[in-house]
């Protein structure tokens, strides 16, 4: 059982820090949008920064409540 709760922290921490990643990627294009007045650029980056947002999301709220089911 100790491994089980071990796995779903660690992949708790995986899904945290891939989704932070992908957030950071979006504001880097989000903000190179406004930079050179690229409408492209710019909605890529939002979707972006909205995914990685919602990934963190799963990644704290979700995947912890895993451990509850055994």
């Amino acid at each position: 059982m100790e491994f089980f709760t071990s796995a779903v922290s660690t992949l708790s921490t995986l899904v945290t820090a891939i989704g932070a990643g992908l957030g950071a990627w979006g504001v880097i294009n989000l903000l190179e949008g406004y930079g050179s007045d690229n409408p492209g650029a710019k909605s890529q980056g939002i979707k972006q920064l909205m995914a990685g947002g919602g990934i963190v999301l799963i990644g704290t709220q979700l995947i912890p409540l895993l451990s509850g089911l055994f």
